[in-house]
């Protein structure tokens, strides 16, 4: 399924999220390596206070990335967190967002973003800062990227 198939995006309330996350201002080309830090180190963190994620990893942008991001990476939980090092309790917030799903590789991120906020011109709305990823697929070393689903949720200003 392409983006194409995909049904067209969606305003939707949101409600606020507990999270353990990494944060950092991050350049666009180092993304992979934080990823790939920050879900490795969370794991134990979470482990070692019996805390479960409840959903899937996500990033949450604070602003449109340039060269480099201002980014938190992390998971959903539904128990209270103590940081550890650079993990930390978090919160995403409640609200009204714009969401679609990108289906494909984490290549075609930008495209998608990008439609995304096109469509909420389109429709009379105003896009806030925070842009949230959801990967709803975990990539594995052996799975086709053709078949991973993103959802994007882009905050709309009140």
């Amino acid at each position: 399924m392409t983006d194409t198939q995909l049904p067209e995006p969606t305003v939707v309330e949101v409600d606020a999220v507990t999270t353990a996350v990494i944060a950092g201002v991050v350049p666009m080309a180092d993304l992979p390596a934080f990823f790939d830090s920050t879900f490795t180190t969370i794991g134990p963190v979470l482990a070692g206070q019996g805390v479960t994620p409840v959903g899937p990893a996500f990033a949450a942008y604070h602003g449109a990335p340039g060269e480099d991001a201002d980014i938190e990476a992390g998971f959903p939980i539904g128990a209270p967190l103590r940081g550890v090092g650079d993990v930390n309790p978090g919160v995403l917030p409640a609200g009204r967002v714009a969401r679609a799903v990108h289906v494909g590789g984490y290549d075609g991120l930008g495209e998608a973003w990008g439609r995304l906020h096109a469509w909420i011109g389109s429709q009379g709305l105003t896009p806030d800062e925070l842009m949230v990823e959801v990967y709803v697929t975990e990539p594995t070393p052996d799975m086709d990227p053709a078949t991973l689903r993103t959802e994007l949720n882009w905050y709309l200003a009140s």
